[in-house]
């Protein structure tokens, strides 16, 4: 059993990383092997499908504020975009995954729904990238579940609680992990990737327009995407956080609990209070009630 990151990557000199952590799931759920792949398998493949659904496809929302944004950015993907097509496939299936979420389809919460996009979208690419095996993509996604385990332990992954920093922050620290795994790195590394992208966006907050959960959290997502992998590099190269990761986490907690309400998913503060959000919340208000009447 570990309780944080410094009792895991300890536990990790004996057994694979993914393993220890499959010994961990195994003895707190008292499932098998068989039966943490085969949750791991149906979660990857729910992924898959909300990481995929609105690329060719725009979907209807409450507003519409994000509709089409996922085939806007694959279009531009395999254009010969600046930041390359690896980093803009990313972004346009985290794009997807929002997509699918605003629509009421069907997502994973990884950790929340309002990041559900990034480690669905940088774990497929990073592996179709590496070529990965269909086994080595699930290790991978025991190890972001793993490190996601203890956010949740110590600190939070909740918007309303943390901010956004606790939502796509930890999203991105996550899938920075399983990224780093996927590539060969050494749980040293994906511990480092993990403090590295929590560094990121410490601080940063949960302002949702209109109280949806499109705007601004659909571009966070394609951009703490993109800080995962940057993580990830960073991690792989051999960059450490000098701040022992468990700091990081508490630290981040700390600075969760410090904001304001304002700035907590209460859609009072941040870009959720600005003329334009504010004549999108009458506008949307006014479809509730007509639909409703």
């Amino acid at each position: 059993m570990y309780k944080n990151v410094s009792q895991l990557i300890d536990q990790a000199k004996h057994m694979p990383l993914h393993r220890v952590i499959l010994e961990n799931e195994m003895q707190l759920s008292e499932m098998t092997e068989k039966e943490v792949y085969d949750r791991l398998e149906k979660h990857y493949d729910t992924m898959v499908s909300a990481a995929t659904r609105a690329i060719m496809q725009p979907l209807e929302m409450a507003g519409n504020f994000i509709k089409g944004q996922s085939f806007k950015q694959g279009k531009y993907a395999s254009s010969n975009p600046l930041g390359g097509e690896y980093i803009n496939n990313i972004m346009t299936m985290a794009l997807s995954c929002c997509e699918v979420n605003a629509s009421m389809g069907r997502i994973c919460a990884a950790p929340t729904a309002g990041s559900c996009g990034i480690l669905p979208a940088v774990l497929i690419e990073t592996a179709r990238k590496l070529d990965s095996t269909r086994k080595e993509v699930l290790n991978a996604l025991l190890v972001a579940s793993g490190f996601g385990a203890i956010f949740i332990s110590n600190a939070t992954v909740s918007g309303a609680e943390g901010g956004c920093q606790a939502e796509c922050g930890v999203a991105a620290a996550i899938a920075a992990a399983a990224a780093v795994y996927l590539y060969g790195g050494t749980p040293k590394m994906c511990a480092n990737a993990v403090g590295i992208a929590l560094m990121n966006c410490m601080g940063l907050i949960c302002d949702p327009v209109a109280g949806l959960v499109q705007l601004p959290c659909s571009f966070r997502n394609a951009g703490q995407a993109a800080n995962a992998v940057c993580a990830a590099d960073l991690a792989l190269a051999g960059q450490t956080t000098v701040i022992p990761v468990d700091e990081i986490i508490e630290a981040m907690y700390k600075v969760g609990k410090k904001l304001p309400i304002e700035l907590k998913e209460t859609s009072l503060g941040g870009l959720a209070t600005t003329p334009t959000a504010k004549k999108l919340e009458k506008k949307v208000n006014k479809i509730s009630i007509f639909n409703q009447g």
